[in-house]
């Protein structure tokens, strides 16, 4: 009597599992999930507001090191780079950086801070940083436009122009990354939260194709392989 018991509960659980799994799909057998929900949710690749954002300033990370390289060779007594180079680099920086993720920054971040009262004081010191920056970065574009390397007089605008950018750029995005960036998610609900991700990433394949970051970061791959500092393994120090 009791296995015919188990047995019928058995059969019924089975029979109600089956009732609630589509036509085609299979029970996961770790967890009990359809094999077709299980696989959609491991594809899952939301990336958060604060994520999007951080790995962008990888990019500009990878960019400074790009203009820390022309810096150092414009202090010799010839520049022996093509400024052509240097002018994509700095066109990503105009084009991704300033037009695109710093925009996301002052439309999305910045009203939101402000609205609450939190970090008010940092957040006017990053806008006028953004502004600073886009005058440091039409000023080297104007520089390099031509192709042909700078005239005498004008590689040190140009080394200062260079200069000025890392220095202010470094601890710009250090202090959005340790600050700014994990405040963020205690001044928005977690709904609203995961739909800027969403903006986020629906802006950036609307202005940057179907490759978005991913096509972005091979192109600074590319510059980084014409002038030599594509493998990290270089900047190990020998100890």
């Amino acid at each position: 009597m009791d296995r015919d018991r188990r047995s019928f509960l058995q059969r019924t659980a089975a029979a109600s599992m089956a009732a609630f799994v589509p036509i085609g799909a299979t029970l996961s057998p770790s967890i009990g999930l359809p094999q077709e929900a299980k696989k959609k949710e491991d594809n899952d690749e939301d990336v958060t507001p604060a994520e999007d954002l951080m790995r962008e300033h990888g990019v500009l990370n990878r960019i400074l090191l790009i203009y820390d390289h022309y810096e150092s060779h414009l202090r010799g007594a010839k520049a022996d780079l093509d400024p052509s180079v240097l002018n994509s680099a700095a066109g990503i920086i105009q084009h991704f950086i300033e037009d695109y993720h710093e925009k996301l920054e002052e439309d999305h971040l910045f009203p939101r801070f402000e609205k609450a009262g939190k970090l008010v004081p940092l957040v006017k010191t990053l806008r006028q940083q953004h502004q600073a920056g886009r005058a440091l970065t039409a000023r080297i574009l104007d520089l390099t436009k031509a192709g042909a390397h700078p005239a005498d007089e004008d590689r040190a605008p140009l080394r200062h122009a260079l200069r000025q950018f890392i220095r202010m750029y470094r601890p710009h995005e250090a202090r959005e990354d340790t600050v700014l960036f994990p405040a963020f998610r205690s001044i928005v609900s977690a709904h609203e939260y995961a739909a800027l991700g969403e903006d986020f990433e629906d802006k950036e394949h609307e202005l940057f194709g179907k490759e978005g970051f991913e096509g972005i970061v091979e192109q600074v791959g590319a510059i980084e392989k014409k002038l030599g500092l594509y493998e990290l393994s270089q900047f190990t120090p020998r100890t």
